[in-house]
């Protein structure tokens, strides 16, 4: 009987089958990238690495730098891997991910599931030997928190959110802890930081995907708020919030004066985008909310590398 996987002599010689062999090759590998969602990875890579400058106060060890950002970066992808392997029937229901490589069929349900497992556990075991216990915990707690219970909540309760932000926010933790070994007031001042930024952001993304997120059964709070009234006024509270809680490195001794007035300035553009959606909730506020967001977190990120407070 033939093999599923033969190589006959014309494949040897023909450069359309090396070049379809390749493609194919190329196709897996481009399949199982976007099973970590690197974008996401990058920005909590972002996050990861300025709780770890800021813990370091200047005198970061590089290869314990390059080990947390290695390891913190294998843990979100084995996360997002084994959230796209729970949600793929739903998403297959979904336009904006009905093409991911699990409902587009172009990965098996077996591979990813391994995959994300591998990918959580080598992240794990990196910061463990190479880092510290603590970042590893909370890497860990990170990867249990949004896999095993945000994910199968989204189904079943708009709180998913609330619940959601908390590993969220636990990337710039991870960086602290494995820069100090210790959690600190300075560690939880920027986990709140960006545990409010989030909710602006994805209730801005859950209106605007509204309908999208209907069809797969996710409990979002848009569904159930028809007239994005509790979605604005929620979208507005948080960002109000966060204009204090973005002051607070310039209060526990993290980052100095001109931190301090880039965020409020920031803080204040923010809180304006998310009480223009408040008073008009249409996709057009929405989508100001959410180019709003993008623009603060990695502003404000940014201004604490500029201006941290001296050791």
């Amino acid at each position: 009987m033939k093999s599923a996987v033969s190589v006959s002599q014309d494949t040897l010689v023909s450069p359309s089958a090396d070049a379809a062999l390749a493609a194919a090759v190329g196709g897996r590998a481009s399949a199982y990238l976007s099973l970590t969602k690197p974008r996401i990875v990058l920005m909590v890579l972002i996050t990861v690495g300025v709780g770890f400058l800021l813990g370091a106060r200047g005198s970061a060890h590089p290869m314990t730098f390059t080990l947390t950002l290695l390891g913190t970066g294998l843990v979100a992808g084995g996360a997002s891997t084994l959230n796209q392997y729970l949600e793929r029937s739903r998403d297959a229901l979904m336009r904006r991910t009905a093409r991911r490589a699990l409902p587009s069929g172009r990965l098996a349900s077996p591979e990813a599931a391994i995959f994300g497992a591998a990918l959580g556990l080598i992240g794990t075991l990196i910061l463990l030997v190479g880092v510290n216990g603590l970042a590893a915990a909370t890497a860990l707690v990170t990867l249990l928190l949004y896999v095993y219970v945000y994910t199968p909540l989204k189904p079943y309760t708009t709180l998913n959110t609330a619940i959601g932000a908390v590993p969220g926010a636990l990337p710039p933790v991870i960086g602290w802890t494995a820069a100090t070994g210790s959690l600190s007031i300075e560690a939880w001042v920027l986990f709140l930081i960006v545990f409010l930024w989030q909710f602006p952001h994805f209730l801005a993304i859950a209106w605007i995907y509204r309908d999208d997120y209907a069809r797969g059964g996710m409990k979002m709070l848009p569904g159930v708020d028809p007239r994005g009234t509790m979605t604005g006024r929620q979208s507005t509270l948080y960002a109000l919030a966060l204009v204090p809680a973005g002051l607070l490195p310039s209060i526990v001794g993290l980052a100095g004066p001109f931190y301090f007035v880039g965020a409020m300035i920031l803080g204040l553009a923010y809180l304006e985008s998310a009480a223009r959606f408040w008073s008009c909730v249409n996709d057009a506020t929405a989508r100001r909310l959410l180019r709003a967001s993008i623009v603060y977190l990695p502003a404000v990120l940014l201004l604490l590398v500029l201006n941290p407070m001296p050791a």
